[in-house]
């Protein structure tokens, strides 16, 4: 668990910073309060949220947003939200379905990533470019979350589930120094930390993300617990509508939201104004749809019930719920009305 100390109150690093003035007087407005639990640490990879809170776009539709850092020593958001330590909380696709089949009474309310980031850095001794290539392969996988990935893109291919996991860290090195075929990686992470080694993509290594290969899933995934969904609608409309409003602003300025990152809310992460902001530029296009015209955070039903859910069988997770059931499609549609 990340030390008390590391909490934050409305987004602000607790390192004598003087809060704005819409946050002094937040008590005073009678703001709606509502509890975030993030999955990683306050990096970049939170751009909406950081602008949302410096320019008062939460508060100006009526929210209060207290939040708290996730990492690979803090509770997973699944774990912080069935406890009551949080509101809302974001997560991965098959952690999101595998709490719910598990009792938790969880309702996806957004996804900040339609295309997801999370795929494979290879090398041009062994590029992995499609899903046939994972065939006897060794992997360094970090976890539970990579190799279902993993798993899931050779069984929606029709192809055997014969492929090494070799543990590894978040540092795409020792890819570098042969221990494996392939590295489980994200466009917005190791990518960039290759290119700031100066590797150069498509030449001196390849990555492919696992939609490209066939595994569609929503990265970033806001659930909440359906009993406050239904308590405090009012509340999460308004987050969304100022988190919709934060990554707008984002994209009309990506320079801001790394500063912010670094300066403030990730302050005590040592965190690379650089890196940042090249992260912030990967991320930006896979918000969005590569079909036109679907709003931001939206989720898409089909896209749901046929190929995500296909992955999830193919791994395995049989009985699956209804998706109308662990989702709310009203939601972010109802936040877009009127901005």
């Amino acid at each position: 668990m990340l030390p008390d100390r590391r909490r934050f109150l409305t987004g602000l690093a607790l390192t004598g910073l003087s809060a704005p003035a819409f946050l002094r007087g937040a008590a005073a407005q009678g703001l709606m309060k509502t509890r975030l639990q993030l999955s990683w640490i306050p990096n970049v990879q939170y751009a909406g949220e950081w602008m949302a809170l410096d320019k008062g776009l939460f508060r100006k539709h009526g929210v209060e947003v207290e939040w708290a850092p996730g990492g690979p020593n803090a509770p997973a958001a699944p774990v912080v939200l069935a406890a009551g330590r949080a509101d809302l909380g974001y997560t991965n696709w098959f952690p999101f379905l595998d709490a719910v089949m598990r009792g938790n009474d969880f309702v996806m309310v957004a996804a900040v990533y339609p295309r997801n980031p999370l795929g494979i850095i290879s090398l041009p001794r062994k590029p992995i470019r499609r899903a046939q290539d994972l065939v006897g392969a060794r992997i360094l996988a970090q976890g539970a979350t990579e190799k279902t990935a993993v798993d899931a893109t050779l069984a929606i291919a029709g192809l055997p589930s014969q492929w090494t996991q070799v543990p590894a860290g978040f540092s795409p090195e020792p890819l570098l120094s042969g221990q494996g075929d392939g590295y489980t990686a994200f466009s917005t992470n190791q990518v960039i930390t290759l290119e700031n080694m100066g590797l150069v993509r498509d030449k001196d290594f390849f990555f492919t993300r696992f939609d490209e290969m066939g595994f569609r899933a929503f990265g970033a995934v806001l659930a909440a617990p359906r009993a406050y969904v239904e308590k405090s609608r009012p509340v999460v409309v308004g987050f969304l509508r100022g988190l919709i409003e934060g990554m707008r602003e984002n994209e009309r300025d990506p320079t801001v939201a790394p500063r912010l990152a670094v300066q403030r809310y990730g302050v005590d992460f040592g965190l690379d104004l650089r890196q940042q902001t090249r992260q912030n530029a990967v991320q930006i296009p896979l918000t969005k749809y590569d079909e036109p015209g679907r709003p931001l955070l939206s989720l898409d039903r089909e896209l749901m019930a046929g190929v995500m859910y296909d992955g999830a069988r193919a791994t395995g997770r049989t009985n699956l719920p209804d998706v109308d059931r662990i989702a709310d499609f009203t939601l972010v549609a109802e936040a877009h009305q009127g901005l």
